[in-house]
């Protein structure tokens, strides 16, 4: 970010100083998010730790497979919905801050206002503190314990949390080059596990298919429970919205982007043997990414809003948190969507690169 200058000429004539008109270079954010960063931050952001948690959490409250699979996929149109909405949004506005900036130029100012607190207090601190107890729930499965002691956890959360705040005050283009890492880390853990579910297939893993809506729920809440779990894992498809003023060519790569608590371990312990132990660092390598994300992102909207997000991890679990996410932020992103009719109504004739 360029600071703002103020100069004042102060120079004298022989009867006192004279003052010459302040100059004012006004406040901006450095275009250094090219279409390479961007799209790891999309993809970063997205597939962090929601991945590697909410299948537990979809599966316990759909009751069975073939529901969850319809959770799944209905989740994903949803998103989908979304982020198309996003685009026309984004590119018709192109100021950073995501929903703010859309609440506000539908004339919802006070909706904005809400929702920049809502941002700060709920949703941008429940979401650091979820990605980053994932991370430490990966991380100490590399020492033994008897169980799964919280207080280490909360600790190499927070630590996380700090280190990520940091990597971000200091610099952000140590931030963008630490996005793309980490995402190409997470997309080869992803294809690992692509290959073995093929894999797995293929030795009759089909077959549990057969009876896949076997145990069905009946509860319409659990239902709606597993619904927040599979948003979580989608959540992340508005994260350039944030940053618009930050792209370096906002409508090409607005453009472009349109294209158990330990899961992973159990899983390659049962496909990868002893070479298990890459899944851990994957996931990692994979939630750090996720939060370093969100963090950079969301900074924009308040840049304080991160050190709120250690409080986040003390009195709750990972599943407390998703829920506390998920309900909060769908309600905004539902209302913003609700702008973009609004917006078509109200300014028909405006430039929307993306419809």
């Amino acid at each position: 970010m360029s600071a703002e200058v103020r100069k004042r000429d102060t120079s004298t004539n022989g009867h006192g100083k004279i003052e010459q008109p302040i100059e004012c270079e006004v406040i901006t954010l450095k275009r250094n998010v090219g279409i390479v960063s961007g799209t790891s931050f999309i993809v970063g952001t997205m597939i962090g730790s929601g991945i590697f948690i909410s299948p537990t959490g979809v599966l316990e409250g759909t009751g069975s497979i073939g529901l969850s699979l319809v959770v799944w996929a209905a989740s994903g149109v949803i998103s989908l919905l979304g982020a198309l909405a996003y685009a026309e949004l984004g590119t018709m506005i192109p100021r950073s801050g995501g929903e703010y900036a859309y609440f506000y130029d539908a004339t919802f100012p006070f909706v904005a206002y809400m929702y920049s607190w809502t941002r700060t207090i709920v949703l941008q601190p429940s979401g650091l503190a979820i990605i980053c107890m994932t991370f430490a729930s990966y991380m100490i499965t590399f020492f033994e314990y008897c169980g799964t002691p919280l207080p280490p956890q909360k600790v190499i959360a927070c630590i996380a949390i700090l280190t990520i705040c940091i990597i971000n005050c200091y610099d952000t283009s140590w931030a963008a080059y630490a996005q793309v890492f980490f995402t190409v880390c997470k997309l080869v853990a992803l294809v690992i596990i692509i290959i073995g579910g093929f894999v797995k297939m293929s030795q009759g893993g089909h077959t549990e298919l057969r009876d896949g809506f076997k145990g069905t729920t009946v509860s319409v809440s659990s239902v709606a429970l597993s619904f927040y779990d599979a948003m979580w894992a989608y959540d992340g498809w508005n994260t350039l919205n944030f940053m618009t003023e930050e792209l370096k060519n906002p409508y090409k790569n607005f453009h472009e982007r349109m294209s158990s608590d330990a899961v992973a371990v159990d899983w390659g312990k049962a496909m990868l043997g002893r070479a298990y132990v890459i899944m851990p660092l994957a996931v990692m390598f994979s939630t750090f990414g996720a939060a370093n994300g969100s963090c950079y992102s969301s900074g924009r909207l308040v840049y304080a809003a991160a050190r709120d997000a250690i409080l986040m991890t003390i009195p709750a679990n990972i599943g407390q948190l998703v829920d506390f996410f998920s309900f909060s932020a769908w309600l905004f992103y539902g209302a913003c969507v609700f702008c973009l009719v609004i917006l078509r109504i109200r300014k028909p004739n405006a430039e929307r690169p993306i419809k």
